[in-house]
């Protein structure tokens, strides 16, 4: 599916439209040009250039000195009260607001100056009035008056022309085409905005898999003992690996999962990590390994079905070309970056990846590693119980029940978009459609927490139902692959059967959509005892017939 993107800005945006039409990979994405130097009457006109057929992003990407009419005359040399120019910052930010309704999402781009700018830059800096600390501040102000706005993502262009330098920005393109920034700057531009709204889809990468010898340590373990292997300081190269340990630390603190894929003998490769001084990684970081001498992929393959994630969601990084040319080649959906042969370069590698590039960050997402490590011990338990109903019971497993609003929608809006497996009609919505929808009379919108003996797994489960005749439809019907089989599937069933019944409705009824990955959804019903047609397109349940409440799961209903 394509991606309409409309460009709103003060210059000639030909140069990135032509960039987005070349990328490879997902989403495809199809500029719409505006008339340059029209963003106001593009944002207010409905009838402007580019709104019809109504397209799903815009793009609104100004200079300072186009918009803002305090700032250019700062740049003149003139001296502005901040005031003035702060308020000039929250008019251009009332009128990007109205595209709120009018596009799934809005991206912006904080302004920027040309880089190679040096005349009186300490001043610039250090006076208050000077143009690089105003503008910092106006900036500051920007996001700020857009942060409450749902739908509203930030664009990082300030880290555009921090990869670049000079040559991000062009006089000579400016004079002839008002075309500001260079091919180099469009083609990073162009690179964010696809990972942007990949991320914003739910299409980031969730799990690192890692290597260890000679990638979380220098040497050989097996050889060199722990003893030996180099990691941390006063060692140069020890140095190196330690700070990359610490970079994939603080990934993993938002919202990456970790896991190991190594050849060595697991019992001494756990006690190095165990053991060793140095490790910023432990072993409760990781959400499974594969600690042996099989083949890799084959590892890869089984380590990632266990954590139940899909091989698209996967990145694997090892030092050994030779491993990393077989993943790549048996395991196509897996990302195999190239990686350099210097530790000392092992940090700027894993932060010049794009794929896990996701523009908010739920509270689930910063402890996501944490959940992960938890479901390891929950399926260590589990070989230990033969009977699964006794599992399940010993895990004291609370599903807390909450209506939707200000608060969960981020992440609600998050799970919604990204959650394939067990989803039933694989409905997508920004926030703002959400919130919207929830709040339509007929409708009721819920999302469920779940939490046991072993952690709070979040919010992991959505529910909703809309009036149909004498009876209420479900339209959502989302859960995480985390609380999959738990038992919490039936629970929040159990909840819409027992609302519908005392709203007065005779049946709740579902009608799975399948999908390429929705399999575990469709079988779940088919396997049922719901009432259902020859074709098994709907399915129903009687509010009058009793339906069982799982007992290894309490549930919480709030109606905050």
């Amino acid at each position: 599916m394509t991606t309409r993107l409309l460009g709103i800005s003060d210059f000639n945006l030909q140069s990135l439209s032509a960039e987005l039409a070349r990328l490879p990979g997902l989403p495809t994405i199809e500029a719409v040009d505006t008339p340059y130097g029209q963003v106001a009457q593009t944002i207010l006109d409905p009838a402007a250039p580019g709104w019809h057929p109504a397209p799903d992003v815009a793009l609104v990407w100004t200079r300072p000195e186009g918009v803002l009419e305090t700032f250019a005359r700062v740049l003149r040399g003139e001296t502005v009260p901040i005031e003035q120019a702060l308020a000039d910052v929250d008019a251009f930010a009332d009128l990007v607001g109205r595209l709120e309704g009018r596009v799934r999402t809005v991206l912006v781009c904080p302004w920027v100056l040309p880089p190679d700018r040096k005349l009186f830059a300490t001043w610039s800096w250090n006076d208050p009035a000077g143009p690089d600390r105003l503008l910092a501040r106006l900036n500051a102000r920007l996001l700020e008056r857009l942060d409450a706005r749902p739908g509203f993502f930030t664009l990082p262009a300030p880290n555009w022309l921090a990869s670049l330098g000079s040559a991000a920005w062009s006089p000579k393109l400016w004079t002839l085409g008002k075309i500001p920034w260079t091919n180099a700057l469009f083609q990073e531009a162009a690179l964010s905005i696809q990972s942007t709204l990949a991320g914003i889809a739910g299409r980031s990468r969730k799990l690192l898999l890692l290597d260890l010898d000679n990638t979380l340590w220098g040497g050989i373990l097996g050889d060199d003992g722990i003893d030996g292997i180099r990691l941390g300081p006063p060692d140069p190269v020890g140095e190196a690996f330690a700070d990359f340990q610490r970079a994939v630390l603080a990934l993993s603190r938002r919202g990456v999962a970790l896991g190991l894929v190594s050849k060595n003998e697991e019992a001494t490769a756990l006690h190095a990590i165990r053991e060793h001084p140095e490790m910023a990684l432990e072993l409760r970081h990781f959400a499974g390994w594969r600690i042996n001498w099989n083949d890799k992929a084959a590892n890869v393959a089984d380590l990632t079905h266990e954590i139940n994630v899909g091989l698209d969601a996967v990145v694997f990084v090892d030092d050994n070309p030779v491993e990393r040319a077989r993943v790549a080649e048996a395991l196509p959906d897996v990302l195999v970056p190239d990686w350099p042969a210097d530790p000392a370069n092992y940090v700027r590698a894993l932060q010049a990846l794009r794929c896990f590039d996701a523009p908010t960050l739920s509270d689930e997402d910063r402890e996501r590693s944490v959940m992960y490590a938890a479901e390891r011990e929950r399926r260590v338990a589990r070989t230990e119980v033969r009977d699964l109903g006794e599992w399940l019971e010993t895990l004291a497993t609370v599903a807390t029940c909450e209506p939707l609003g200000e608060r969960n929608l981020g992440r609600a809006a998050q799970l919604l978009n990204k959650t394939n497996q067990m989803n039933l009609t694989t409905r997508r919505l920004a926030e703002a459609e959400l919130l919207a929808w929830s709040r339509t009379s007929g409708n009721v919108f819920w999302c469920f927490r779940v939490a046991d003996k072993l952690g709070d797994l979040g919010l992991t489960g959505l529910l909703s139902l809309e009036r149909h005749g004498s009876g209420a439809r479900i339209v959502d019907f989302v859960l995480s692959c985390r609380v999959l089989g738990r038992r919490v599937e039936e629970t929040m069933l159990a909840h819409a059967i027992a609302w519908a019944r005392d709203a007065g409705f005779d049946e709740v009824s579902a009608q799975p959509i399948a999908t390429p990955k929705n399999a575990p959804c469709l079988r779940f019903f088919r396997d049922s005892v719901w009432e259902r047609d020859e074709a098994e397109t709907e399915y129903r349940w009687p509010t009058a017939r009793p339906f069982d409440v799982p007992n290894s799961v309490q549930l919480v209903v709030r109606s905050d």
